[in-house]
């Protein structure tokens, strides 16, 4: 008990408190310009946290991701444009009720459900992580490669258009993971003779590489503009819009809804924000007083969503904190993020490093009080971000990619890296192959590796001493079922 009293001072210093707020600041900003979302966020800022304390660093990471859930609030009310799918929901009401004279009234309801399901989210991960750890810790090689491989399974059915496509992106993610040193015979692989190499692919910037400078370039080429009358932000509110918090008391039902399916969904590897938040606006309008005020300016609309989607990126960190798995996009990249900074996710990091995964979920519990104070006070700033025109604010997150690689790495090698992913990311995004698939294999591929070599090795080589392992066994054989259910589910939703 002592050591996470401690653990939580720790997260109060003033080191790891400013990390924090530069992370929501940067989170928000990034988060709110249009094409722009956290994950994108979360890539560029890995490396400004190279020389920090692994508890500063992942809490600034955090920082971005939550600051980043509601700056795509932003350009999705006042815009109409979604920055992420999930947002997509928000703009059913969002962008109505800003266009019907109450803006501020739309981005203050999305700032408080948002810190309110995340918040949420936070508590449950808190509570529940611990104990489940406990259990991981059960789970011998064989068992934890059946749990990877349904992982992957369910993210390659829900991740893009494509199952095939999405288990290619996967394959080749964990393939190039292999880049390195044999870690049973430290025999250099795929390494063409370069020593910067054998420590495998740098991993930030091969994120910010496929994520990041494609999707910039295909945003400048499409040259979007957004019409006046849309992007004068706080300018057209009508009277006194601000929502108070008694009105916002009136919508806990509906927060509380939100916070337990994102709660629920983001605990599940794969199945994502999006997914939360239309089914928490579809339970909205199923149990709403009055269903058909939802999608014409409805508060109750913009609080399930936000609350819901906010929630998942908790309840993500339970597989990842748990079993090492990420879940989705974000939570593939805050793996990198520990990995770079010494420390292994997983079942284990409750025995080896306390103190960070305790200080962790002090600093999870500041950065959505930061969120609140810092959106609230620069609502006004924030809601002008909208208007910077593309061709201005995409240039400079361009140049702060690769100055930030180049330092972080210490040379070009890693710039170059950076801009060959680029490349692959372009033509990924162009066949509609899916980026997330390809992030999380990199990033699974070595924890892949090493349990399929141990329960080689375990098995004694025999097939038949699976048997001997039922739990691994139903979910091996689970796995084809489960994505043929998820595939046909998701079918069925898109042509109902």
């Amino acid at each position: 008990m002592d050591m996470i009293f401690a653990a939580m001072l720790d997260a109060l210093s003033l080191t790891t408190f400013l990390s924090v707020v530069l992370g929501v600041m940067i989170g928000i900003v990034i988060g709110a310009v249009p094409g722009l979302n956290a994950p994108m966020a979360i890539a560029v800022a890995i490396p400004l946290t190279f020389t920090m304390t692994p508890l500063a660093a992942i809490g600034m990471l955090v920082g971005v991701m939550k600051g980043g859930g509601f700056g795509g609030a932003i350009g999705a009310i006042l815009l109409n444009t979604p920055g992420e799918p999930h947002s997509a929901a928000t703009t059913l009401d969002g962008y109505p009720l800003a266009k019907g004279g109450k803006p501020r009234r739309a981005l203050q309801t999305a700032l408080y459900s948002s810190v309110a399901g995340d918040s949420c989210s936070d508590l449950v991960l808190i509570l529940l992580a611990p104990t489940l750890a406990v259990f991981a810790l059960r789970a011998g090689p064989v068992e934890l490669a059946a749990i990877l491989v349904i992982s992957l399974t369910l993210i390659a059915s829900l991740s893009g258009r494509s199952l095939a496509k999405g288990i290619f992106a996967a394959a080749l993610g964990a393939f190039l993971a292999t880049v390195g040193v044999d870690p049973e015979t430290a025999a250099p692989r795929f390494t063409f003779g370069q020593v910067e190499l054998f420590d495998g692919l740098p991993l930030a910037a091969v994120a910010i590489g496929v994520l990041a400078v494609p999707e910039i370039i295909l945003r400048l080429q499409e040259g979007r503009r957004y019409s006046a009358d849309a992007s004068r932000g706080l300018a057209n509110s009508e009277g006194d819009d601000r929502l108070t918090f008694g009105e916002f008391l009136t919508l806990r039902r509906t927060v509380f809804r939100g916070a337990g399916i994102g709660t629920a969904i983001g605990a599940l590897p794969g199945l994502g924000t999006t997914l939360a938040a239309f089914l928490s606006y579809a339970a909205t309008k199923r149990f709403s007083a009055a269903p058909e005020k939802l999608g014409t300016g409805a508060t109750e609309g913009i609080a399930a969503t936000e609350s819901a989607n906010s929630a998942v990126s908790g309840a993500n960190l339970i597989p990842l904190l748990t079993l090492g798995i990420p879940g989705n996009l974000t939570a593939a990249l805050l793996v990198g993020a520990f990995l770079i900074h010494g420390v292994t996710p997983g079942p284990l990091i409750f025995q080896r490093d306390t103190s960070l995964v305790y200080g962790l979920f002090a600093a999870m519990i500041m950065a959505n009080v930061m969120v609140l104070i810092i959106g609230s006070l620069g609502l006004r700033v924030f809601a002008l971000i909208v208007k910077v025109p593309p061709f201005v604010i995409y240039p400079i997150v361009l140049l702060l990619c690769v100055v930030g690689i180049y330092v972080s790495q210490g040379g070009f090698f890693a710039v170059w890296v950076m801009l060959a992913f680029a490349v692959l990311g372009f033509f990924m995004l162009k066949l509609e192959i899916s980026i997330v698939c390809f992030i999380i294999g990199l990033v699974l591929g070595p924890m892949i590796e090493l349990s399929i070599r141990q329960s080689v090795i375990l098995l004694s080589r025999n097939p038949a001493a699976i048997l001997d392992h039922p739990f691994a066994l139903i979910l091996f054989a689970a796995s084809p079922f489960v994505a043929w259910l998820l595939i046909r589910d998701r079918n069925r939703l898109s042509d109902g």
